[in-house]
């Protein structure tokens, strides 16, 4: 009966999580043992006037919610990946207008977040509305001028479509911070408790199999309980923190207690200086 479960259980993640599945195999190959250092940036800021400093991380992600727009973001993705095309760039949309023809092509995964302690709309509604705002502007993909059949797309639309998902990967998140931007986002009214956090974590592995797990502390630095009741639930899945971190010792405190890799981002924007020091081994 367990074998028989366990052979239910893995066909049943496989069929949930089949576009991220698919995605995992057929986008660009990350090392994510070589990923300490993940840098967010918000395409509606500036950048900082010596974007040199970005060459110490080890990811890219650009993402943001207010003031966000395709040309902002396009924008953005060129500016970084001018400077270091050998840089692992990723872009994070919050919804379907934040992309276009151009930002999929020029970044190497779109990573899609789902919330687990956000309402459904932030863990099914938006990621089926993602695909069917794309499903009904071929125009805005690879491929213009593709039939329509009623609100459906024709089978070289649905080609075009799959290898968009080919780009995608998945991202388990929680955000523990219920005061913050991206909690108000996310409908989040709720942390979780680090036994959840556990939970959420083994989900995301044994049944969704999204390759990152995501603990979001937006802004403010939550410390390492939640990473060490995660770190023990992945093996084949990332596990990412951010929030507040702005020194050193909160990026070696938080990799101390599990996590694969910190995620910097309001110090990034606004002291560049202050930002190195969250870089493991960076040499300024």
């Amino acid at each position: 009966m367990e074998e028989q479960y366990k052979f239910i259980l893995k066909n049943f993640s496989l069929t949930v999580g089949i576009i991220i599945v698919r995605a995992c195999t057929l986008v660009m190959p990350i090392a994510w043992s070589d990923i300490t250092h993940v840098t967010k940036v918000d395409p509606a800021k500036d950048l900082p006037a010596d974007l040199d400093v970005i060459g110490h991380t080890d990811l890219v992600i650009v993402g943001g919610s207010d003031g966000v727009t395709t040309e902002n973001s396009l924008q953005t993705i060129e500016d970084i990946h001018t400077r270091f095309p050998e840089l692992p760039l990723f872009q994070e949309p919050y919804s379907s207008s934040h992309v276009s023809t151009e930002t999929i092509e020029a970044v190497d995964v779109l990573s899609i977040p789902a919330v687990y302690n956000g309402d459904r709309d932030n863990f099914v509604a938006k990621h089926v509305d993602f695909f069917t705002e794309i499903g009904r502007k071929p125009e805005e993909v690879p491929g213009t001028g593709l039939p329509f059949v009623g609100d459906l797309i024709a089978s070289r639309g649905r080609d075009t479509i799959t290898t968009i998902s080919e780009k995608i990967l998945g991202e388990g998140y929680v955000v523990q911070n219920s005061g913050s931007k991206a909690a108000k986002e996310s409908s989040v009214k709720t942390a979780y408790s680090p036994e959840r956090v556990a939970g959420a974590a083994l989900a995301t592995e044994a049944l969704y199999r999204f390759p990152i797990f995501y603990i979001e502390y937006s802004g403010t630095y939550g410390g390492p309980e939640d990473v060490k009741a995660a770190a023990p639930y992945l093996d084949d899945t990332v596990l990412f923190y951010g929030g507040g971190i702005e020194s050193h010792q909160q990026t070696q405190e938080i990799l101390d207690a599990g996590a694969d890799a910190v995620v910097v981002g309001d110090c990034f924007h606004e002291a560049p200086d202050q930002y190195l020091e969250t870089v493991p081994n960076a040499s300024g």
